[in-house]
């Protein structure tokens, strides 16, 4: 049976394109569709074609160097990790024990048995 089929051994592995993992795939379209959008803008607006395609390419290459710099650092939910962990405060600070005093304590799972 082996012989008929193979195996995937990519299952739990993360997409990659080109060097660009998980999520960053997605940033790089995102902000290619919104390059497009800006020249088409500017096309439209009637801005010179000298001027349009350096800043549309100079931008497009802007975008895949930090995509790409973004993707090898972090790697797939890196750069998610890192912005939770900036969201978090550094320490708390309680000037009164009434927060603790006033918890309700829950029965234990013997005590719930119990009864």
């Amino acid at each position: 049976m082996s012989l008929i089929y193979q195996i995937n051994k990519g299952i739990n592995k993360p997409i990659e394109f080109s060097g660009l993992k998980g999520q960053y795939i997605g940033y790089l379209a995102a902000g290619l569709v919104l390059l497009l959008l800006t020249f088409i803008s500017l096309y439209l607006l009637g801005a010179s074609l000298y001027i349009i395609l350096p800043l549309v390419f100079g931008l497009g290459a802007g975008l895949f160097m930090v995509v790409g710099r973004l993707s090898k650092r972090f790697g797939v939910h890196g750069l998610e990790k890192y912005l939770a962990r900036r969201g978090l405060p550094r320490y708390l600070r309680v000037s009164s024990r009434r927060v603790f005093t006033s918890l309700k304590v829950l029965p234990s799972n013997a005590e719930r048995q119990a009864t």
